[in-house]
């Protein structure tokens, strides 16, 4: 089969297309699928480079999300059936024509979704979610703060943060990924590119400061945004999309009587399974009652992978960037 593979560590130049790539036994609780899409995120770019908590042994195939069709399933699996419509999610393992997975990472399609779409929710919509859900607790009315407003994760933080009724700041690095922002439903946007975040956000809240900021960043916005957040305000640490793991003043939590609260689905999803799956059977009903929308604005063919991860890298990605087979 053809595969993505990772011989040795490095940026996307490393990775190898292969043409015949042997495909893994399948174990009785496994699932083989016909993957027809793959969703790129920020991790996968980690992950090759030996970056990512989780590092699987080399060589390997990336890859944490992928859609396709069922093609034959372990003894024990009774949950799914050859030619049923699925999407899997997991640290490594999606960027190839046919993969094999354990069935308990394995979900239904939601019907309403292409394989593009559902290529690219779980990794998204699951943290988006159970941090503005679980970790937040956000409440109608609250005005959210999204920083890197236009990416992955943060397009699904602007959907929910409307649905679940707050004012939504949607802040991003052009007046183009804004654009975007507005189209999901930002009731505001601030482009930190050429503007001050935290002055701006003060100014659009009248001084008080967003109530939850949600930030897959780091860098050099974390600060100013936790300088601009509101009393007894909520501050969600979803990741470091800009590199450098920001050194926060600890000082801030006190004088703003504000939470800083990690956000990490990967071991929520373990520590708390019976959460995650209602969690997950709410979003698969808004997606099926087209309250939810994934965006897909970079599509790219296998055969043009480091097209894809560059424009994860270089930031230059509008909603997801999905690989198709």
């Amino acid at each position: 089969m053809r595969a993505l593979v990772c011989k040795e560590l490095g940026l996307p130049d490393k990775l190898s297309l292969e043409q015949d790539w042997p495909l893994p036994e399948l174990g009785e609780h496994d699932v083989q699928i016909g993957v027809k899409a793959a969703g790129l995120n920020f991790p996968d770019v980690l992950i090759i480079q030996g970056k990512y908590q989780i590092q699987p042994e080399l060589p390997f195939i990336p890859g944490g999300e992928a859609a396709g069709v069922v093609t034959a399933i372990g003894s024990a699996v009774t949950r799914f059936a050859v030619g049923d419509e699925v999407l899997s999610m997991g640290a490594a393992g999606g960027f190839c024509e046919s993969m094999v997975t354990s069935e308990f990472a394995v979900f239904k399609k939601p019907k309403s979704l292409s394989f593009e779409q559902a290529a690219g929710i779980s990794i998204t919509y699951f943290t988006s979610y159970y941090a503005l859900k679980q970790r937040a607790n956000l409440q109608a009315g609250e005005t959210l703060l999204v920083l890197g407003a236009a990416g992955g994760v943060g397009t699904t933080a602007v959907e929910i943060g409307k649905l679940m009724g707050a004012r939504v700041i949607a802040a991003a690095s052009s007046d183009e990924k804004l654009e975007l922002c507005r189209q999901l439903g930002a009731d505001e946007v601030i482009n930190y590119s050429t503007e001050s975040l935290k002055d701006r956000v003060k100014e659009l809240t009248g001084g008080k400061g967003a109530d939850v900021v949600y930030d897959p960043v780091g860098g050099d916005f974390s600060e100013p945004a936790l300088r601009a957040i509101a009393w007894n305000g909520r501050f969600l640490v979803i990741g470091f999309a800009a590199g450098p793991i920001p050194q926060i003043p600890l000082n801030l939590a006190l004088l703003k009587g504000c939470s800083i609260v990690g956000v990490f689905w990967g071991r929520f999803s373990g520590e708390e399974p019976e959460c995650n799956a209602s969690n997950i059977a709410e979003l698969w009903e808004l997606f099926e009652a087209g309250k939810l929308a994934p965006v897909v604005t970079e599509t790219y063919p296998i055969e043009r992978f480091e097209e894809a991860f560059n424009c994860m890298l270089e930031r230059r990605a509008r909603g997801k960037v999905i690989m198709t087979f």
